[in-house]
């Protein structure tokens, strides 16, 4: 068994401009519907998605300008620095330490590109030692919550001692596109909010839970399932397959093999704690991993109230979960590119 790791602390940023799902529907339908001829037919999906209000990094009048690759990545990096500022010193404050005490800093983020990286961009601020560790990862896009966890588990359990902290930022929103319209560029206009979350993990400390165990399973052949795609104008959303079905079918095989070579099975775990992609999806894990239906109570919460921000959503749950007293084991899981299932262990302290 692995060393175990403790969770520190564990702290959210949002930022500032609001999204309320029925206003993004109308504007949605004046900007679209005469320009897609399926949009009426897929509008449905602002109301069943589950989501009431979304967070953005920028006003909704400046999504409505056409944006390229520079406007894009100065907004990325101006709004990310300044999530990850946020929520980094509520983590180390929750802590009870400051910057120059961290060895360790992973961020995760797809949804952007800086290099330097934002946690470089952040050192002055933050009082990052010169001596610290970076480890920036791009790439793992939904998976990123719960593959980060795990990055910075493992990082802090091979020194123990190190403190790391682990910032997730993404700016879904800033993909949002009007030149080159598909199905899952509509999808994605009704799902995807921004934001961020931070926490503190010490190999050999308490905190309010501990890292035990983690697992990754990656399917052959579903590279087409989620991503992006690299166009002039920015970042553009792939949804080549539906994810709810795939889910439902696939998960609870892969979350078996997982389990096992930790000496759990599904009926072991208290909670699963996972990535709310959108109402199907949590449908569609509860009955693959028997759950009862409604029973993902926290993602409905998060989901409704954020949208799915990417990487930060699931651990935006675990914060949920902790707040309402995590149970003796749970396991953290999202779903990404890849297409992975990521999963994190806990134990209650």
């Amino acid at each position: 068994m692995p060393m175990p790791v403790g969770l520190l602390s564990l702290a959210t940023a949002s930022p500032a401009h609001q999204l309320p799902q029925d206003e993004v529907a109308d504007v949605a339908r004046g900007l679209f519907a005469d320009r897609f001829p399926q949009f009426e037919r897929m509008a449905p999906v602002f109301h069943t998605a589950g989501i009431r209000t979304r967070q953005a990094a920028m006003p909704m009048e400046w999504y409505l300008e056409p944006r390229g690759w520079p406007e894009r990545m100065e907004a990325y990096t101006r709004v990310g620095l300044d999530l990850f500022v946020r929520s980094a010193r509520a983590a180390l404050d929750e802590a009870g330490i400051s910057g120059a005490d961290i060895d360790i800093i992973v961020t995760v983020s797809s949804t952007g590109i800086a290099t330097p990286s934002l946690e470089a961009r952040a050192m002055g601020q933050l009082g990052f030692r010169p001596d610290a560790a970076r480890v920036p990862v791009f790439g793992v896009g939904c998976a990123g919550g719960a593959t980060g966890l795990a990055i910075a588990s493992r990082l802090a359990a091979s020194q123990p001692g190190a403190r790391v902290l682990l910032v997730c930022v993404e700016l879904c929103t800033l993909s949002f596109r009007m030149d080159d319209l598909s199905k899952a560029d509509i999808v994605a206009t009704a799902l995807f909010g921004d934001g961020a979350v931070a926490c503190v993990l010490q190999a050999g400390a308490e905190g309010f839970a501990q890292v035990v165990g983690r697992a990754e399973h990656t399917w052959p052949d579903t590279l087409d399932v989620m991503g992006w795609r690299i166009d002039p104008q920015g970042l553009g959303v792939i949804f080549a397959r539906a994810i709810p079905p795939f889910a439902r079918q696939k998960l609870r095989p892969a979350m078996d093999s997982m389990l096992a070579t930790q000496d759990l099975s599904v009926e072991t775990v208290n909670r699963f704690i996972c990535h709310p992609g959108g109402m199907k999806v949590l449908e569609a894990l509860e009955a693959s991993l028997e759950l009862g239906q409604g029973s993902l109570d926290h993602e409905r919460e998060v989901l409704a109230e954020h949208g799915n921000m990417s990487s930060p959503t699931v651990l935006y749950v675990l914060d949920r979960a902790r707040q309402a007293g995590l149970p003796p084991r749970s396991v953290v899981t999202a779903l990404g590119p890849g297409f992975t299932a990521s999963t994190v262990t806990l134990q209650a302290a």
